[in-house]
């Protein structure tokens, strides 16, 4: 599985931060969360992070799913 790439954030003046995804804003987080994040980001992987926190990453399961006959319409 490849890891994720093309995230990144940006932490506002107001305490919110926003993380994008290949220029796109994937998600906003404001208060306890934004702090948790960016804790969090700073001690671990920040793309992994980021990844986990949008919910934007690949579990591996896509081409088989892709495949199933319940999909191939």
């Amino acid at each position: 599985m490849p890891r994720p790439q093309g995230f990144s954030y940006e932490h506002q003046g107001d305490g919110s931060v926003t993380i994008t995804h290949n220029g796109r804003p994937a998600t906003t987080l404001r208060g306890p969360r934004a702090d948790e994040f960016l804790t969090e980001v700073e001690s671990g992987d920040p793309q992994l992070v980021m990844a986990r926190w949008t919910g934007n990453y690949k579990h591996g399961n896509e081409r088989t799913a892709r495949n199933h006959p319940r999909n191939r319409r």
